[in-house]
């Protein structure tokens, strides 16, 4: 029990960094002038956030800080199913707290205003560069997919040891790279919902796919490294 706590504990707070460090670049430093951040800016935030946490305390969980990291890990055969439900509240939760200071944070300036996005993801008028709810679907479970993938790989046992953090950061600050003019990046149902509730509305409306394609991009990822790529030695 006590070690399960301290799991919950690092779920939490690294989730709590990731949404803060990440959405908070978004709302607070992206466009800001002179000098914002941009897109490279944000993608690099949140590529650091997991990094930093993986390093800080993925040793006490396995440092997964994403619903959809701990569904695909049971199809990864890397993760215990009977564990996933205590480590999704963990993250939700961690998510929504770190949602609720951001916006304390941002509210604090003149002509804030929490309807303009606050780094929520979406799609079709939503999206940050106009795309379909298709365009926004195949991005997310592609992009999820391929983050498994490298997940399991860097820390199989053949890996390099303790890189790991170092590969994950730097595909999760790629995959922004790629998709946030797609749908803002979720790949992650716990940083798309800590926003979208205090958004509520549309972003509350288009919450439902911010869920589906990371679970269903995560587990595709899972199954494919676990039966195609994994070296039986290391399963």
């Amino acid at each position: 029990m006590a070690q399960m706590q301290r799991n919950l504990g690092a779920e939490a707070i690294g989730t709590f960094v990731l949404v803060l460090g990440g959405c908070g670049s978004a709302v607070l430093a992206a466009g800001f002038e002179p000098g914002g951040i941009g897109l490279l800016g944000v993608s690099l935030a949140f590529g650091l956030t997991v990094l930093t946490m993986a390093f800080a305390v993925g040793h006490i969980s396995g440092g997964h800080f994403n619903p959809a990291i701990t569904l695909g890990l049971i199809a990864g055969g890397r993760f215990p199913a009977k564990d996933a439900a205590f480590y999704i509240v963990a993250q939700v939760v961690g998510a929504i707290a770190a949602a609720g200071v951001l916006y304390v944070i941002a509210s604090g300036a003149d002509g804030f205003d929490v309807n303009a996005g606050f780094a929520a993801n979406g799609y079709d008028d939503h999206s940050p560069g106009g795309y379909s709810l298709a365009a926004a679907a195949v991005s997310e479970v592609v992009l999820t997919a391929v983050f498994l993938v490298v997940i399991m790989g860097s820390t199989s046992k053949r890996a390099p040891a303790g890189f790991a953090p170092i590969a994950i950061g730097l595909v999760l600050t790629l995959i922004h790279l790629v998709s946030i003019p797609v749908t803002n990046t979720s790949v992650n149902p716990a940083r798309s919902t800590g926003p979208a509730l205090f958004v509520g509305d549309w972003a509350l409306e288009q919450l439902w796919l911010f869920w589906v394609a990371p679970i269903a991009g995560a587990i595709i990822g899972g199954t494919i490294y676990r039966f195609i790529l994994e070296d039986p030695e290391d399963a």
